[in-house]
């Protein structure tokens, strides 16, 4: 949207219920939550048997945010149906030949065939991926476009929809306070700018009275006078910096006024402002110049840090 500025801070959550062809009732509860970030990364964390959504995950996520560190989890719960658990057979015949093989194989080594460690049922269900909870489906089997991958999907939509109007709520006070910052540096600069004549022609006088000292002095050459009112001119010359600031400013609001992903520009723009504060407080050695110079870069201090939550 047009004009709409967003922060990288915020927390959405959805739930989705469905029931399935088994009467099963699903229930898909999605949770994000993001935070500062210079790029966008996004962690996912699924249940195992949803893990082949992950792709079709991250593009929404994507899709949906432009920067910061995202925190995604779903969790799934099944009540009725076929839900439960139950033994995965194939998986513990499987652990079986691969014990007594390898039995086999160290007995030709070692002489020695005392070395199997399953010599229970007990010990046999208590290995990885024996005993599963049953949820009609496995990860390779999940229909992408099935009920249950529509919920996961849906689930995750809602929240990230929840976040992005939490985004935007706080993008809205952000974006006032940062119109506000720029007014306060627009001020300031103003005042710089009006304030340089006078410096200007403070300057001038000394400038005379200098130039009187160096004619009488011994060893004196036009080329002495004209280097010395060359530097003090270049010194006081802040007409550039007040340029470029003022064409910040414009930066600043046509950025705001568009809105969207704006957040590294800002950051970028922030930093020139400081850099031209920096290059008049240098140039400028008038005791009110320098009381302005030091408000704007407070100002400036205060601009950077409220972009680094910005999108």
């Amino acid at each position: 949207m047009s004009g709409t500025v967003y922060s990288m801070t915020g927390f959405g959550a959805g739930r989705i219920e469905a029931v399935l062809e088994d009467e099963c009732q699903l229930t898909v509860t999605a949770e994000v939550k993001t935070v500062n970030h210079k790029h966008l990364q996004a962690k996912i964390r699924l249940p195992h048997e949803y893990s082949s959504l992950e792709p079709a995950i991250d593009k929404l996520v994507r899709q949906t945010l432009a920067r910061g560190a995202v925190q995604l989890s779903v969790d799934v719960a099944r009540i009725g149906g076929d839900a439960g658990v139950r033994l995965d057979a194939s998986v513990a015949r499987r652990y079986l030949e691969l014990q007594v093989g390898l039995a086999a194989e160290l007995a030709d080594v070692s002489g020695s065939t005392e070395l199997a460690p399953i010599t229970s049922m007990m010990d046999l269900i208590r290995l990885p991926g024996v005993i599963v909870q049953s949820t009609g489906q496995t990860a390779a089997a999940l229909d992408a476009a099935g009920p249950e991958a529509s919920a996961v999907i849906d689930a995750v939509a809602a929240a990230l929809e929840h976040l992005t109007e939490m985004r935007r709520f706080e993008g809205a006070a952000m974006r006032r306070d940062l119109e506000n910052s720029g007014q306060e540096i627009a001020r300031l600069v103003a005042e710089i700018a009006t304030r340089i004549p006078d410096v200007v022609a403070h300057h001038r006088a000394r400038l005379v009275e200098r130039v009187g000292e160096l004619s009488g002095h011994p060893g004196t050459t036009a080329a002495d006078l004209a280097r010395e009112i060359a530097l003090l001119s270049d010194r006081l010359d802040v007409s550039e910096e007040i340029t470029r600031l003022q064409s910040h400013l414009e930066q600043l609001e046509n950025l705001l006024e568009g809105g969207g992903a704006i957040g590294r520009k800002l950051d970028f723009l922030a930093q020139e402002f400081f850099r031209e504060a920096n290059t008049i407080g240098s140039k400028c050695s008038d005791a009110a110049v320098a009381h302005l110079v030091v408000d704007l870069k407070t100002h400036v201090e205060r601009l950077r840090e409220q972009v680094q939550n910005v999108e």
